[in-house]
């Protein structure tokens, strides 16, 4: 299939085959070995061979053939404007639990769009529900072994999946997912647990449908569903609560002991959030196996406790006399963070407060740290006692930028809060290093 953009070239890396081959910034690729260039999984599939002839239009309009001989695999030195070449796929599903749906007006643009492409599944761990997908798509997953592949299931009862996603393609998700896991490919699947929906023996179903499948599908990750206070005119829906998470855990421990037994693994794994909404301790750092979830808010805390445990005793940096930090965290993590800055303050001799901030924003809830916007943290922190510092989690800001989700900088939260903010990375290391003033 022929591209209807133009596949223009937007970087030429310096000393690369690309540049001794006379390729610019602005050139268009047209094709590769007489082949058209859907996307960056064709170009890559392409440029694997050990010749080349590249068809290549010139600013001024010239047609270029330039053949090239290379290393099997060696690369061009090519980059694009986009890193899939192509557009990212939207979702076309009305999913009655989307967070997307439930943010409110005003926010940036970005914010609004869902993705549903196989290729970011791949490339960036984002998930699919393959409703926007027909057998020449997951036919390509399986040429180009795009694996593994995030898949959000939800439920594998095909009525129930249609109307949880308001598709009616969503039914047949198991087949899709069979025909992957026989020819190869890895799959890591999704559940967004709605109380009174989809869980109970719903969720029975859907794991025992699931595992049947191990080890082409790998883990499956529970979730509870986020409700925000924005959902007028949408489905009605009941957040989790102590009792309700408990009675999930359960269910899930017993069905994770027969996995364990069945497969040598527990395969299914609950979010974080349902044992901190129970009140239930967070399981310990070998539960969670290789934590092929963790991207999923999946063993986040045990993960952040068992670094700070590793690290604490090898610390060898005296921290300033009097120092004095404050840590932004949301509720769900704030009785962890808070037991960790104590183990410090009391070995360091320095000063940690940590504060809970209310999510107004989304309403309260949502309990999450890397939800929190900026005009909350503002809200309830000006006046206060901050010490040297501020530190907030990294998680609350866009990818590679400074921006919290309400557009407040964090230029914006040092002027409002008179003090110095500091983003720190997700791990026992960086809190115990950016707490101490490493």
């Amino acid at each position: 299939m022929k591209k209807d953009t133009p596949i223009i070239i937007n970087n030429v890396l310096p000393g690369s085959i690309a540049e001794e081959a006379g390729i610019e910034k602005g050139d268009v690729l047209l094709s590769i070995n007489g082949e058209n260039i859907e996307d960056i999984f064709d170009y890559r599939f392409l440029i694997s061979d050990e010749e080349l002839t590249l068809e290549i239009k010139k600013e001024n309009e010239e047609i270029w053939e330039i053949d090239i001989e290379k290393f099997e695999d060696e690369d061009l030195g090519i980059e694009f404007i986009d890193d899939l070449i192509d557009e990212a796929k939207s979702c076309s599903n009305k999913c009655i639990f989307c967070f997307i749906d439930q943010m409110p007006k005003g926010m940036r643009d970005s914010l609004y769009f869902k993705d549903d492409d196989m290729r970011l599944s791949f490339l960036s761990g984002n998930y699919v529900t393959l409703t926007n997908m027909d057998d020449s798509h997951i036919d390509r997953i399986i040429k180009y072994r795009m694996s593994p592949i995030n898949i959000s299931v939800h439920t594998t009862n095909p009525d129930l999946r249609v109307f949880m996603l308001k598709n009616r393609f969503a039914a047949n998700v198991m087949s899709k997912i069979r025909k992957l896991s026989v020819s190869g490919i890895t799959l890591n699947c999704q559940i967004v647990l709605c109380r009174g929906i989809n869980d109970k023996e719903e969720l029975n179903k859907s794991l025992l449908d699931l595992t049947k499948l191990y080890p082409a599908v790998n883990s499956i990750s529970v979730v509870p569903v986020g409700i925000t206070k924005h959902r007028d005119g949408l489905c009605k829906l009941m957040p989790y609560d102590k009792a309700s998470s408990m009675e999930v855990i359960e269910q899930v421990e017993k069905l994770q002991e027969n996995f364990l037994k069945k497969h040598g693994s527990r395969v299914v794994y609950l979010a974080d959030e349902f044992y901190m909404m129970a009140g239930k301790e967070i399981p310990p750092y070998e539960y969670y196996e290789d934590f092929p979830q963790i991207e999923n808010g999946v063993g986040l805390i045990s993960t952040l406790i068992n670094e700070f445990d590793q690290h604490i005793n090898h610390v060898d940096f005296v921290p300033e006399k009097n120092r004095k930090v404050s840590i932004v965290t949301g509720v769900s993590a704030y009785n962890y963070i808070s037991l960790l800055s104590k183990r410090l303050e009391e070995k360091y001799s320095i000063t940690v407060n940590v504060y809970k901030i209310i999510n107004e924003f989304f309403g309260e809830n949502v309990t999450v740290t890397g939800l929190l916007t900026g005009r909350d943290i503002v809200a309830q922190l000006r006046g206060r006692d901050l010490g040297d510092e501020v530190l907030i989690c990294k998680s609350m800001l866009k990818a590679d930028t400074d921006l919290l989700l309400d557009d407040y900088t964090l230029g914006t939260l040092e002027e409002a809060l008179g003090v110095k903010v500091a983003p720190v990375e997700n791990s026992g290391i960086s809190f115990i290093n950016s707490v101490l003033g490493v």
